[in-house]
């Protein structure tokens, strides 16, 4: 017997709910509950006994009397597994039960995530509910395929004229922004933040202090900022795990809007803290320390992570990665790893910071590798001129403060003190005041006395 469905009971495509999420939700579920055993903790480890686990894989904690601690699978030994808790062991016992949670991270992806804060395992921490997010990824991806990437062919307006001027970048590019603490790399990061002429932002703040968060938020980004942005939080105090887990969720974030099309700003402050949790769990799991106490798999990891972010068969990702140099040193291991990865690198100077020049981005020793084919010929002959003049007043800027030197002695040089008033004013920028590229361009071929 067949029942006739009246017509008004038939819903349209565009009637039909998304189900989508609710799917994700059921084939993420596991029917099976997999327990083991806790055997022993050292430092940072504990090994558990009973879960096949793979690397990667989230499982449980679950202490008698206290809550529960989510932890990740980073090794193996003697056919135990072990895991690296995401809070504080404090109150786990031998014997204490460890429930596998079936499965690798996933973390919510798409445009649901904008105008949110987020931990290091893509869990909201802002106060305003869960993410309704339709899909879900795997936090563990991997970079394009090489013959995949589109050369990168335009321009990214950043809105700081030093950058913008003589280190101009382009959509798709990875550049590194290198200083010691406290010399501005936030206030960079929230000038690139508002300014810069992509779709969308994804900034990952590792190993921050908490203090920094909450101000970086409220003033640095700003409401208008947030809006288009989504932050991921791993601050200092937390397990190293978490803070690599950030690293990682902001980029899977990021990947996801390029395979929309869009073209996305990803900005990590820093990549050095990374590192540094890096080693962590790598000196936990037996790892011989290799330079400066960094262990191999450190500089495998920073690898994977910076080739995730370029361009794509449709959008883009440019990112920024701040990079703390120790000591002021640009030769230790990870900012040499970093520069010689990345398509550029940004010098903050402490020196110009403390002649209160900001940005205090020092042009002679910053590059970008892509400039030359993403500019005009007289944008580079301006940009390559400014350098010369501000190159020629660096070697004798001794002479001419104490006054040894004499006018007419040296014409180069005497057009670089002419012109130096009108290049610092070029390369100086309030971070309330962006600028066009544009006017950028306009403004340089003005510094140097050109009219453009």
């Amino acid at each position: 017997m067949v029942i006739p469905v009246p017509p008004e009971a038939v819903l349209s495509p565009a009637q039909a709910p998304d189900l989508g999420r609710y799917r994700a939700l059921v084939e993420a579920t596991s029917t099976m509950r997999i327990e083991g055993r806790v055997r022993e903790v050292t430092g940072l480890l504990a090994e558990v006994e009973g879960i096949p686990g793979r690397l990667g894989e989230m499982c449980r904690i679950e202490p008698d009397g206290t809550p529960p601690i989510d932890a990740e699978v980073v090794g193996f030994r003697a056919g135990r597994a072990l895991v690296m808790p995401l809070g504080d062991l404090r109150g786990v016992q031998a014997g204490a039960r460890v429930v596998a949670q079936g499965g690798l991270l996933t973390v919510p992806v798409g445009r649901e995530v904008l105008g949110r804060v987020l931990d290091g395992l893509g869990r909201p921490i802002d106060g305003l509910g869960p993410v309704r997010a339709a899909h879900r990824q795997p936090r563990a991806g991997g970079s394009p395929h090489v013959l995949q990437r589109r050369t990168i062919s335009e321009p990214l307006s950043t809105g700081v004229r030093a950058i913008d001027g003589l280190l101009t970048c382009g959509l798709g590019q990875r550049i590194g922004i290198f200083a010691g603490s406290g010399v501005g790399k936030s206030t960079v990061l929230s000038m690139i933040a508002r300014n810069a002429s992509t779709d969308v932002n994804v900034i990952a703040l590792i190993g921050e202090r908490g203090r920094e968060v909450r101000e970086f938020i409220d003033h640095n980004l700003g409401p208008e900022g947030l809006a288009r942005s989504v932050v991921v939080v791993s601050t200092s105090d937390e397990p190293a795990p978490l803070r690599l887990s950030a690293a990682w969720v902001a980029t899977t974030m990021a990947e996801e809007f390029r395979s929309e099309g869009l073209n996305v700003t990803l900005m990590m402050d820093s990549v050095t803290r990374f590192a540094m949790a890096q080693r962590e769990i790598g000196l936990a799991l037996g790892e011989p320390p290799a330079m400066k106490g960094y262990t191999p798999s450190v500089f495998a990891q920073m690898a994977r992570l910076l080739e995730r972010a370029g361009t794509g068969e449709a959008g883009t990702i440019t990112a920024f990665y701040t990079v703390l140099v120790e000591s002021d040193d640009l030769s230790e291991p990870v900012t040499d790893t970093v520069r010689g990865t990345l398509d550029g690198h940004i010098v903050l100077s402490r020196e110009l910071a403390a002649q209160n020049h900001y940005p205090a981005i020092d042009v002679l020793q910053s590059v970008s590798r892509v400039m030359p084919s993403i500019t005009t010929a007289e944008h580079r002959d301006d940009a390559a001129h400014l350098r010369e003049l501000l190159a020629r007043y660096q070697r004798s800027r001794d002479l001419v403060t104490i006054g040894a030197y004499q006018r007419g002695t040296d014409v180069a040089l005497d057009e670089a003190l002419l012109r130096l008033p009108a290049i610092e004013e070029f390369l100086r920028q309030r971070s309330t005041e962006p600028s066009r590229l544009p006017d950028t361009i306009r403004e340089l071929a003005t510094s140097i006395g050109r009219e453009g």
